[in-house]
């Protein structure tokens, strides 16, 4: 995880292509000791990684949702995102507003810094806030999303990250491991006193490969030997099928899948 921004920085974007596996949580230790032989582990994370919360805006219809279910090759959702105790979280603490995009196979992420408090002013009360020349563009698209679209909070998710860096020859690489990926579709406050449930088995985590250009060949190997098939599993529209907003599709996580 990057060190967080302050409210001032600048408009941040990430372009890169990413892989899912879904892997056994028995499986985690063997490959948390093939990544950490090959990759650098994130400093800001600390020896448990770290909390990622997010809240997903989408439209009454689930306009988002329905265009990752169906594969368009343009599609795009906006959403807030914490990093660390939720519980911890005030109107001053930085969250990110993000819009995270895909442009036919490329993930594109472009994110700014705010105070919680402006972020929910932007996106819930959907009003300008105080912002550099840098970031101005990218509120304004917000602003015309959940204003022309009539967004609204829908669902949010949290997991544990355990992330790993690349370097020397795997610069750009970014590997994550996610545990215990809840959700709740109601009471979206990033710190409300609220209950959340796994909406991914906890007998199962996410393994996420993102690269700048290509996925290197041992990583591929890794995956080919540990028998890991890809998935299009989406952390999003597992959470509104796990809380019967849409029928569960066929990426769907099943609630007890069997292991290998």
């Amino acid at each position: 995880m990057s060190t967080p921004d302050r409210a001032g920085h600048a408009l941040r974007t990430f372009n890169r292509y990413e892989i899912k596996y879904l892997v056994a949580a028995s499986e985690v230790p063997a490959l948390r000791e093939v990544l950490a032989r090959r990759l650098d582990t994130d400093s800001h994370g600390g020896p448990a990684g770290y909390g990622v919360w997010s809240v997903y805006y989408d439209t009454t219809g689930l306009r988002f949702y329905w265009e990752k279910i169906e594969g368009l090759r343009f599609r795009r959702k906006l959403r807030l995102r914490h990093y660390g105790d939720r519980f911890g979280v005030g109107d001053d603490t930085v969250v990110y507003v993000e819009i995270k995009q895909r442009v036919n196979r490329v993930t594109q992420k472009r994110r700014v810094a705010l105070p919680y408090r402006l972020a929910r002013r932007l996106c819930d009360e959907r009003a300008m806030v105080e912002h550099t020349t840098g970031q101005r563009a990218f509120l304004h698209e917000v602003l015309g999303l959940v204003g022309g679209l009539d967004l609204r909070p829908v669902a949010m998710t949290g997991y544990q990250r355990e992330a790993f860096v690349g370097r020397d020859a795997d610069l750009g690489l970014r590997v994550t491991v996610d545990h215990r990926v809840r959700g709740r579709d109601r009471d979206f406050h990033l710190a409300a006193d609220a209950e959340n449930r796994l909406i991914v088995p906890g007998s199962r985590a996410i393994l996420e490969v993102k690269a700048n250009d290509r996925v290197p060949y041992w990583m591929t190997d890794l995956a080919g030997a540990r028998n890991l098939s890809v998935v299009r599993v989406s952390k999003y529209c597992q959470s509104i099928e796990a809380f019967g907003r849409a029928p569960r599709s066929i990426f769907h996580v099943p609630d007890d899948p069997e292991l290998p």
